[in-house]
């Protein structure tokens, strides 16, 4: 049984929705906001993302995550043309992570990988990814929230909701 990895892709899929909802809230236009020169849009931040998915997971067990052909500082430039190309690239590179984990075992997990020419086991190397993404989905949504203000959908328990959410969680009975 791989309850680990399991546990993993239920982690990844929970990050990845949150960025899915965040995104169909957004137009094009708006992904494309920035509050200043120095900060980074949606789109920007969805393109370092998936390059660095495409980077990190593409022959993940054999090969550096940094790949030669990989041009980060290219990343950082707006260079998507319309949502739909945007949405496919965010899709590409989720999909590279996905054909990367769902066939580990949890042994996998304790053999070495490299990122940077640094050793890592499996696990650290997954654990980082986790953490990267989670971080950059967290300003993607932060973005949003900004942008749609008053229009923003919650993309959990909106705010002073709680006590309705939990009456209603928690009075059901456990299936």
């Amino acid at each position: 049984m791989n309850n680990y990895i399991t546990s993993i892709i239920k982690q990844f899929d929970y990050y990845k929705t949150a960025g899915d909802k965040t995104l169909q809230q957004l137009s094009f236009e708006e992904m494309n906001w920035q509050s200043h020169d120095n900060s980074n849009s949606v789109s920007i931040i969805v393109k370092h993302m998936v390059g660095n998915m495409l980077s990190r997971w593409t022959n993940f067990l054999i090969e550096d995550g940094e790949k030669d052909w990989r041009q980060r500082e290219q990343e950082f430039e707006a260079t998507y043309t319309n949502k739909d190309q945007l949405i496919a690239n965010w899709e590409k590179g989720w999909q590279c992570v996905y054909d990367a984990i769902k066939p580990l075992k949890n042994k996998d997990l304790e053999r070495t990988v490299y990122i940077r020419n640094e050793s890592h086991t499996v696990a650290d190397a997954i654990f980082r990814q986790l953490g990267h993404y989670s971080y950059h989905i967290g300003q993607i949504a932060y973005i949003g929230v900004i942008i749609k203000n008053n229009d923003w959908q919650s993309l959990s328990i909106p705010k002073g909701q709680s006590v309705q959410f939990n009456s209603e969680k928690f009075s059901k009975p456990k299936t």
